[in-house]
């Protein structure tokens, strides 16, 4: 099975056909406070008229309703990732995936047949606890994120095994700022690590 890499807190169309080029699987946008947080209609207007086969991923922390029923609306996006308690309050519409995010020291006894595993803090680029995330991956289908970059991406793959992995702040040149070649040396060393590893 190939390593499912996203690419998170897209705000621009140069960073979005470098994900695509690079051979990303998921492209994700911010509809949380962020710096990298885009209104429905910007992230609508991004994507309008681009050819890509990448998943878009509504990035999401507690929505709303109105909220979600709008970025379904304009965006279509074909995952909703938000946080796992999130999902007990919400009405996700027919045909739209969820991603739950789990966090350090709150992973769950029966896991979702896929989840999103980070630090304790989205966004910030804290590096998650490898050992419990490698323990969960045995369980399920688990998305890496948190504090990943090109550097360190390879011996994240040994050591957790994982699904796929997800970086945002390990592929800009400034907080906020997507890297273009950031992005592509990230692919590019999560697909050779996880090569690797299955040999």
């Amino acid at each position: 099975m190939s390593l499912w890499i996203k690419i998170c807190g897209l705000t621009s169309r140069e960073t979005i056909e470098a994900a695509s080029d690079a051979g990303a699987d998921a492209i994700g946008f911010m509809f949380a406070p962020s710096k990298r947080q885009l209104t429905v209609q910007r992230a609508a207007e991004l994507i309008e008229a681009m050819t890509i086969s990448m998943q878009r991923v509504a990035v999401m922390q507690h929505p709303t309703q109105s909220l979600l029923d709008e970025v379904w609306r304009v965006f279509r996006p074909d995952v909703l990732q938000t946080d796992a308690e999130d999902l007990h309050t919400l009405q996700i519409p027919a045909g739209l995936a969820v991603l739950p995010v789990y966090r350090v020291g709150r992973a769950p006894a029966s896991p979702p047949p896929r989840l999103l595993f980070e630090g304790p803090v989205s966004g910030m680029g804290i590096v998650a606890d490898w050992n419990a995330a490698a323990a969960l991956a045995t369980k399920t289908q688990l998305v890496l994120a948190g504090g990943l970059n090109a550097a360190n991406v390879a011996e994240a793959i040994r050591s957790v095994r994982p699904f796929g992995v997800d970086v945002s702040s390990g592929v800009e040149s400034a907080s906020g700022v997507k890297d273009v070649n950031k992005i592509v040396e990230f692919v590019r060393a999560a697909r050779a690590a996880h090569s690797g590893a299955d040999q």
